[in-house]
């Protein structure tokens, strides 16, 4: 899940909440949407590997 920043940054945020925290991980912060969805599938791509 990708939320927009004050900053104008993007942030990927884990689908599900951390049970330590009761937050979402945060999966990176990136300049643009495009870079966030890209980098969003690729995390997708690994969850899905062995």
């Amino acid at each position: 899940m990708i939320r927009k920043l004050k900053s104008g940054e993007y942030r990927l945020y884990s689908k599900k909440k951390d049970p330590k925290t009761g937050k979402r991980r945060n999966l990176g912060t990136f300049k643009t949407r495009e870079a966030a969805e890209k980098h969003e599938r690729a995390v997708q791509y690994f969850k899905r590997q062995g």
